[in-house]
């Protein structure tokens, strides 16, 4: 008790804090996304993400080295293909434009530079949902053979781990079937496993052009209130073959990837997603709050409550950051 005990003793100095601090951000924590947009020539800003763009595929090279320059050992892969149809055939296409980025990068960065990426239909679907779409609804089985079939294509060109984002039911066990029938035994799953639908993914969908045409994802997406749910949906796709879990998006879902952490003791990723990064550039630019400061807090927040990979806009910055320290 006190006086005996002080505990300011050791927050007296910056080197007893540092020698004390129990959670240590690194770049290797990291995972930078890029949206790779066909048919463009030249990056394109976003405007709903500043600091963001669309590159066009033979720019994913440039953008690969400067994220492996920085200590980051991953990046996420978003497609934006010329041509979409109402079953998301663009996915699947051999030459498509996610598959030439992995090959770009694989070709460059060998297996310097883990490359993943996301498995949905959004991107590549007329109608902007997440699966093929009959009567009005999200057909969630006949969606599912399409996923495999994007996963295997992007097994083909090279890549080292995919991303189902689509919560469709049974989507890891299918996917993880499909790239063992073809061979690609290695390629691992993140299993986007608890997936909220959430309003901060506003920025993403215009950065991605994927907003429904009709209706939302709720139908097919978590309801945010249900946590018991969620550590439901990450235990099915454990036992479906998932090799990282995800909780998406990071911020409103802190106690989610704590329990998901403390429970299942599998390596787990935390997306921190558009929303999250536009709200902290969106106050930093009227002064309101220091942005580096707020990032490092933030990110700091997400590995703390027990995440060992963090996908964020704001990887580049935070590793130049965590080096100025």
């Amino acid at each position: 008790m006190f006086p005996q005990v002080r505990m300011r003793r050791l927050r007296r100095t910056s080197r007893i804090r540092e020698l004390m601090r129990q959670t240590v951000l690194a770049p290797r924590n990291f995972v930078y996304p890029i949206f790779v947009r066909e048919g463009v020539q030249r990056p394109e800003p976003i405007e709903a993400m500043p600091g963001q763009k669309r590159i066009p595929p033979r720019g994913v090279v440039e953008e690969g080295r400067e994220v492996s320059s920085l200590g980051i050992p991953a990046v996420i892969l978003f497609g934006i293909p010329r041509k979409k149809d109402g079953v998301g055939s663009s996915a699947y296409d051999r030459n498509g434009v996610v598959q030439r980025a992995v090959k770009a990068l694989r070709g460059e960065f060998g297996d310097g530079l883990v490359v993943i990426t996301d498995i949905c239909l959004c991107q590549y679907t007329s109608h902007g949902h997440c699966g093929i779409v009959g009567g009005g609804k999200i057909l969630n089985d006949p969606t599912l053979e399409v996923l495999g079939r994007v996963a295997v294509s992007h097994a083909e060109a090279g890549v080292d781990m995919v991303a189902p984002s689509g919560m469709m039911d049974g989507q890891v066990g299918v996917i993880r079937r499909a790239l063992d029938a073809a061979g690609y035994t290695d390629v691992a799953i993140v299993a986007y496993a608890t997936k909220q639908a959430s309003c901060f993914y506003s920025p993403f969908r215009d950065a991605a052009h994927s907003s429904p045409r009709f209706g939302d994802r709720r139908s097919y997406q978590m309801d945010y209130a249900n946590p018991d749910e969620a550590i439901r949906e990450v235990e099915l796709d454990i036992r479906e073959g998932a090799d990282i879990v995800m909780v998406k998006p990071a911020l409103a879902c802190l106690d989610l990837i704590h329990r998901v952490k403390a429970r299942f003791g599998m390596p787990t990723a935390a997306y921190s997603v558009s929303g999250e990064y536009s709200m902290i550039k969106a106050a930093a630019e009227r002064g309101w709050i220091e942005e580096k400061s707020a990032v490092l807090e933030t990110l700091t927040a997400i590995k703390r409550a027990g995440a060992d990979l963090i996908i964020t806009y704001y990887a580049k910055d935070a590793s130049r950051w965590l080096a100025e320290k």
